[in-house]
């Protein structure tokens, strides 16, 4: 059985899958699913699924709804043999389920791996992360509701996400494939023209294929959409940048230049802190 989260929440097995369709039974998954294996108490599930309004008899509510959960859980899961078991524990329930069995952190695994590979072995960097993008089904936990742990995990997911593309242009750079990351961070640009990386990535790309001038663009794009929008300047990095390319500083050639230092493996216990 493997439930996903990075797109609408679904539980899925070799015989049946799809989404859920109740919605407090739908974010009840979702928030079991983050902490898969560990238990998350009552307070924090009725937070989760009512916020600051709760029922009279709330906890006969959650109850109720956990009821539903594992009937759709149970009826999903492979009839010789249920490998994953929402249980009522202690001060609160525990989806009995391996952590990797859940999309997203499949997904946190594959990045951090890939990102631990720049640059010392770019074209399996490349593997890892897009297998890591690859599970997207869409924005991560678009359905599970508006609580509080669930809009952070969803948070964390988009940041990991787009650090993940981040790496992989670089690794793409790395390669020998500077028109096919070119092209895909024009794109990204035009979707995220607030973040700075990938601007800097892109000028930083453009200087080593000899378009000083479109790399100089870039970066006066990027400055007035800061200006307009936020009324901010770019930050130190994209302005060093700008200064380098203006220098034809030797540095922007060395592949230092295209990575960033790579992240600590992935404490997934951060999703609900």
């Amino acid at each position: 059985m493997e439930i996903n989260i990075l797109g609408p929440v679904s539980i899925n097995t070799p015989h049946s899958g799809g989404g859920i369709r109740a919605g407090k039974v739908r974010t009840l998954v979702a928030t079991l699913a983050i902490d898969a294996g560990r238990a998350v108490s009552l307070a924090d599930l009725v937070d989760e699924l009512w916020g600051a309004t709760p029922p009279d008899n709330v906890l006969n509510a959650l109850q109720a709804h956990a009821a539903r959960a594992r009937k759709v859980i149970n009826e999903r899961a492979c009839p010789e043999r249920a490998d994953c078991v929402l249980r009522s524990v202690l001060g609160g329930y525990l989806l009995e389920i391996d952590p990797q069995r859940v999309d997203g952190n499949r997904f946190l695994r594959l990045v951090s791996q890939g990102a631990s590979l720049l640059p010392a072995d770019p074209s399996r960097a490349v593997e890892l992360l897009e297998s890591g993008l690859r599970l997207w089904r869409g924005p991560a936990l678009i359905d599970a509701g508006e609580g509080r742990r669930c809009r952070g995990a969803a948070a964390l997911f988009e940041e990991r996400r787009l650090t993940a593309l981040e790496d992989l242009v670089s690794a793409m750079f790395l390669l020998g494939g500077e028109a096919q990351a070119i092209a895909m961070l024009q794109q990204l640009v035009a979707q995220y023209p607030l973040r700075e990386r990938f601007c800097e990535l892109l000028m930083v790309g453009l200087y080593r294929v000899g378009r000083q001038g479109d790399a100089l663009e870039s970066y006066h794009l990027a400055r007035k959409r800061l200006d307009e929008e936020l009324g901010v300047q770019p930050g130190a990095l994209l302005r060093r940048r700008h200064a380098e390319i203006l220098a034809q500083d030797p540095v922007l050639k060395v592949p230092s230049a295209l990575w960033r230092e790579p992240y600590a493996p992935v404490d997934t216990s951060l999703l609900t802190a």
